[in-house]
Formats: structure tokens, sequence, C-alpha cells
């Protein structure tokens, strides 16, 4: 083998290493090999609502059950409706904004109380979340919980770890939305 050779080869590994990368974190290229599956819990994370249950609801269902906003319509697309139930694509801007990551996902909804997520596809090969919504006082809490699981043993423990922390962030933002747009509702009737 010429060094000419050697070195298209070790091109070429890098280029399908670098592709395959890219593949996992925008979720374009799902791995699901069902061996060494570890998982992980992600949450909770509890956010206090100064708003009606019903309405938090309405808020958290708007984007797949009703008539989405703009923005929202970037982030959320609506595949397939049911009556309690929707596939929907999710896009997450990551790497700083260069990649999209986009997760296909089954969305449940149980008025008012609870909103479940199915991971159809994504970086990893498992997720399931609920959003749990309970009255408390003159408000709602409402309580994110869910458990990630990751295949190839400890490789894919640790490929658990940075989805989850990034995944746990857009979690968070998208509670605190959930959390203002309720309030400012709820203020203006």
């Amino acid at each position: 083998m010429t060094w000419r050779t050697k070195l298209m080869a070790v091109a070429a590994m890098g280029g399908g290493a670098a592709a395959g990368y890219l593949g996992l974190v925008s979720g374009a290229l799902p791995l699901d090999v069902g061996v060494g599956r570890r998982t992980r819990l992600l949450g909770p994370q509890v956010v206090d609502i100064r708003a009606p249950r019903e309405a938090v609801f309405d808020v958290i269902a708007q984007p797949y059950l009703g008539r989405a906003t703009r923005a929202m319509r970037e982030r959320i697309r609506v595949l397939e409706r049911g009556s309690d139930m929707v596939l929907a694509a999710h896009s997450t801007p990551v790497a700083g904004g260069r990649l999209t990551a986009v997760t296909v996902e089954t969305v449940r909804f149980t008025r008012p109380e609870r909103v479940d997520f199915r991971l159809v596809r994504g970086p990893v090969p498992h997720v399931v979340e609920s959003f749990t919504l309970t009255s408390s006082g003159a408000g709602t809490r409402l309580v994110y919980e869910g458990e990630m699981g990751t295949d190839l043993w400890a490789l894919g423990e640790r490929w658990g770890h940075l989805v989850a922390a990034r995944w746990e962030q857009t979690v968070a933002a998208s509670l605190a939305s959930v959390k203002q747009e309720a309030e400012r509702r709820t203020t203006l009737r």
C-alpha cells in the first residue's frame, strides 16, 4: 500500500466518522442496535405557574392540537394528528446554532393533567417523558420527568450524558416559555 493510498484511507475514515457524528447529533442517522442498553433519568424539573391547570395545558397543547404561532411552527411540525395524540418533528439548534437536531416524537394528551412524549427518531434510541400538571394553591405545578436510553454500553452512556445535558436545557427553556405564556394569558383575562 502506498503512502497516497494510506492517506486516502485515513481521510475516508475521518470523513466517515465526521459524517456519522453529524448524523447522530442532528438525528438524521439514528442508532438503535439494542445492545448494551443503558438508561438514565431525565429531570425531575418542577415549575410553579400562576395560572389554572387548564390554561397551562392549553399552552402546552396549542402547537400540536391548535394553531401554532409562526415561531412555534419553526420548531414543531405536526406530521400526523389523531384525537388525543400527534406525531411531531421537533427542531432544536445545536452546536452553537450551526446544526439543527430533528427529533420525531409521539405526543399524547390526557386533558388537563398530563402530556406524554415518546421518541420515535433522534440522537438516542429511547426517550420517554411526561409533563404532569397538578393544581397547587393559586396555580399549577408542572413536573417534567423522563428516561433516556442509549446503546453500546459505556460508549453509549457517555453519548447519553452529552445528549441529556442539552436535552434537559431545551426542556427547561420550554418550561420557562410555557410558564411565561400561561401567566401572560391569565393576567389578560
